[in-house]
C-alpha cells in the first residue's frame, strides 16, 4: 500500500523538476541572443513655420544601436513643392554606441505653395535604416511697404549755415538696408549728407551745408528711399522738403548737452540754449537736432565692440513756434517756458545685439534752426 501511494508523488516531483529545467534553459537561451545592429533617428524642432521664400532649418541626430558601425547617409522626402532639401553633412560615420548630427535645410521659393507638409527624414547604412518625421508650415509673405517723413518741411537759413532735416522711415516686411538720396537743384557749392546711409534702422538725418556765397532762393528737394523686400523687389518712398536761403535772416547760436548718461532703453531731454547776438529780438523756428557721429572708447575699438547712430533715436522739438529770444541775450527752452515734454529727446535703443561698444561713447549732435527779425 505504501509503494502504491508514493509512486504518483515521485512522478509529479520529476515532472516539476523537468519543467523548471526547461524554463531555465529557455531563459538562458533568450538572454544569450545578441542585439541586431541598427540605428535610431531624431529631429529638432519637431515642427516650425516659415514665410514663403525663407529657409527652414532642422537638426537630425542618428545613434548607433546594437553595436552598429559604419556610414549613414540621409534623405528627406515630402517637402513643399518648388522647394529643395539638403543635408550638411550629407553622410556621417558612426562608431558603436555613438551619436552624430546633420543639418537639414528646406528652402522655399516665392512660388512655394502655402500650407502644412510632413517631412520624412530617412537614414540609411549597410543593411540598416530608420525614419523620423517633422512638420513644416509655409505661410504667405506679408505685403512689403516703405514710406518716409521729414521734419521740418521747410528750413530758412543764411548762406554758410547748415540745415538739418530729420528723416523717419516706416517699413513693413522690409528688413534690409535702405539707401537714401537727394534729388533736386541745391544751391551752388552746397553739400548734402545723410547720417547714416544706408539705413538699417528707421531714422537718419540729412544735413545740407551751404557756402557763404550761396544765392538767395527757394530750393525744392525730393528725398528718396530705396530698399528691397524679401523677394528682391525694389520698394521706393519719397518726400518733398524746402530749403530757403535768405541773406536777411538773423544769425543765432544753438547749444545743448544731455543731462545724464544714456543706457539701453533710457531717454534724455535736451534743454537747448538759444543765443541771440543781434541788438533786437529774433523769432526762432524750425529747431532740429541730428546725431552726426558716435565715437567709441579706445577699449571698444580695440575689442571690436560696435556702436553707431543706429543704436540711438532722436525725437525732435514738439513745442510751439515762434520762440522769441531777446536781443544780446541767451535763453534756454526751460527759460522760454517750454515744457520738458516738448524738448528734443535723445534715446539709446534697447536692441537684441551686443551694445557694450556704446559704453562711454561720445555723441556729436548738430543743431539747426531759422531766425528772423526786424
Amino acid at each position: 500500500m505504501r509503494g502504491t501511494r508514493s509512486g504518483p508523488f515521485r512522478v509529479i516531483r520529476f515532472l516539476v523538476a523537468g519543467l523548471c529545467l526547461l524554463l531555465a534553459m529557455a531563459g538562458l537561451s533568450y538572454a544569450a541572443q545578441p542585439a541586431k545592429p541598427g540605428i535610431s533617428l531624431g529631429v529638432t524642432p519637431a515642427g516650425q513655420s516659415v514665410t514663403r521664400g525663407q529657409t527652414a532649418t532642422y537638426t537630425a541626430s542618428v545613434t548607433s544601436t546594437g553595436g552598429f558601425t559604419g556610414a549613414v547617409s540621409f534623405e528627406a522626402t515630402g517637402g513643399p513643392g518648388s522647394g529643395s532639401a539638403s543635408f550638411s553633412p550629407s553622410s556621417v560615420t558612426l562608431s558603436s554606441g555613438r551619436t552624430a548630427t546633420t543639418t537639414l535645410s528646406v528652402r522655399t521659393s516665392s512660388t512655394t505653395p502655402t500650407g502644412s507638409v510632413t517631412l520624412t527624414v530617412q537614414g540609411r547604412g549597410a543593411k540598416v535604416s530608420a525614419t523620423v518625421t517633422a512638420g513644416l508650415v509655409v505661410n504667405a509673405p506679408i505685403a512689403s511697404s516703405l514710406s518716409m517723413t521729414a521734419t521740418p518741411a521747410s528750413i530758412t537759413q543764411s548762406p554758410g549755415a547748415t540745415a538739418v532735416f530729420a528723416v523717419q522711415l516706416n517699413r513693413t516686411n522690409l528688413p534690409g538696408p535702405v539707401t537714401l538720396a537727394v534729388i533736386g537743384v541745391l544751391p551752388l557749392g552746397a553739400k548734402a549728407t545723410y547720417t547714416p546711409d544706408p539705413v538699417t534702422g528707421n531714422s537718419s538725418a540729412l544735413q545740407i551745408t551751404t557756402p557763404a556765397t550761396a544765392a538767395d532762393g527757394n530750393y525744392s528737394l525730393y528725398l528718396t528711399a530705396i530698399g528691397k523686400d524679401p523677394a528682391g523687389v525694389l520698394r521706393f518712398a519719397n518726400v518733398t522738403v524746402t530749403l530757403v536761403v535768405q541773406r536777411n535772416g538773423k544769425d543765432f547760436a544753438i547749444s545743448g548737452n544731455l543731462s545724464g548718461q544714456l543706457a539701453p532703453g533710457v531717454s534724455r531731454p535736451l534743454d537747448l540754449m538759444l543765443t541771440n547776438p543781434n541788438k533786437k529780438p529774433i523769432s526762432v523756428t524750425n529747431l532740429t537736432v541730428a546725431l552726426t557721429s558716435v565715437t567709441r572708447t579706445q577699449y571698444a575699438v580695440a575689442h571690436n565692440l560696435p556702436c553707431g547712430p543706429a543704436d540711438y533715436r532722436i525725437t525732435q522739438y514738439a513745442g510751439t513756434y515762434p520762440l522769441t529770444v531777446p536781443g544780446d541775450a541767451s535763453a534756454a527752452l526751460s527759460g522760454l517756458h517750454v515744457p520738458q515734454s516738448a524738448w528734443p529727446q535723445v534715446a539709446m535703443l534697447n536692441t537684441a545685439s551686443n551694445q557694450d561698444g556704446c559704453k562711454g561713447a561720445t555723441l556729436k549732435l548738430t543743431y539747426s534752426g531759422s531766425g528772423s527779425g526786424s
